[in-house]
């Protein structure tokens, strides 16, 4: 019986693997095609004075605003797995065809260091349990991807206990995914392998055909990185790169009147979200690089920041509609 089920899943991950070749980068630049997608926690009411549209509402916005595709944050109070029953599955599929939208995947919320510090918790089962719930909606929906998280970083506890345990609940996770047919997307967000080399020997480490990369340019450029050492990390990982999600951001000092010296000490600036091509991240030289190695994946643009100009509904639309005009300099 174990026999059976091993090979049963090893069909599984293969066909997966399958699957997903078509995404993978091709090597060949002209095989570059911007396909322009939208991430539905921009209109989520997640940030001060952003509006909060319901999925089907979403859905009609980023058709109107002329994106291709969409992702989905699988979350409430947008999808989640607690809200939609398999009746509901089935509306949300045919309105989503209706609207001749690709839905690109589902953005899946994980922390798998999450209550490390509490050892008789399987905390990496539970978020593991948990994808395997997406991956499920995922397939249900018509889509075969779900992008994931890896760990913060928690204080007092060794490093390489946290890492390990990332890398456990991605296997775990990457598993039950399969059942589906469904590839993880590992996104650069969390504290861990946040940098490239340590993201690549991840990934290389869960050796999972199934579980891949989501790599974006914010992560890097916040991390200091210049123009050239961005590039390098998009050829590190070419081999597992199927994703992308773009934002453009801007710096804002920040500084503490020390009173005794009568003076200022400097803080960690703040971030706040700005229109495509108008912030610190340089875009021009990320996605031609993309187009250097013949990148297949879309390309995913988020709101997901205090923006500037305001969160009005007309300033948030015009702010993605900067974004597709941006991109039209790619195709």
């Amino acid at each position: 019986m174990r026999t059976k089920l091993t090979i049963c899943l090893l069909i599984t991950l293969l066909c997966s693997a399958d699957l997903l070749a078509q995404q993978l980068p091709s090597g060949n630049p002209k095989d570059f095609k911007v396909k322009t997608c939208l991430h539905s926690v921009s209109y989520m009411g997640v940030w001060r004075g952003q509006p909060l549209l319901t999925v089907d509402q979403f859905l009609i916005k980023a058709k109107e605003l002329g994106f291709k595709g969409v992702m989905l944050a699988a979350k409430r109070p947008h999808l989640s797995p607690h809200d939609y029953d398999k009746a509901a599955r089935i509306r949300l599929r045919a309105k989503i065809d209706s609207l001749g939208l690709t839905l690109v995947g589902l953005a899946g919320y994980t922390d798998f260091t999450a209550g490390i510090d509490k050892p008789g918790i399987p905390n990496a089962e539970i978020q593991a349990a948990w994808v395997g719930e997406l991956a499920e909606l995922a397939s249900d929906l018509g889509t075969k991807v779900v992008r994931v998280f890896t760990g913060y970083e928690r204080p007092g506890i060794a490093y390489d206990k946290q890492y390990a345990e990332v890398v456990n609940g991605l296997k775990m996770a990457g598993k039950l995914a399969a059942k589906f047919g469904v590839t993880l997307v590992v996104q650069n967000h969390h504290d861990i392998a946040l940098h490239h080399d340590v993201m690549y020997w991840m990934l290389k480490e869960v050796n999972m055909p199934n579980v891949l990369a989501g790599w974006d340019a914010w992560s890097p450029a916040l991390e200091g990185l210049s123009s050239e050492e961005m590039r390098q990390s998009i050829l590190k990982m070419k081999p597992f790169l199927v994703q992308t999600i773009a934002a453009d951001y801007v710096r804002q000092p920040r500084f503490s009147y020390v009173n005794d010296l009568t003076n200022y000490s400097p803080q960690q600036p703040v971030m706040r979200a700005t229109q495509m091509g108008k912030g610190m991240i340089d875009y021009k030289t990320w996605f031609n690089t993309l187009r250097e190695i013949g990148y297949q994946g879309w390309v995913i643009y988020e709101m997901c920041e205090v923006l500037e100009g305001g969160g009005s509904m007309e300033n948030m639309d015009h702010t993605a509609k900067v974004f597709l005009d941006y991109m039209k300099q790619f195709e």
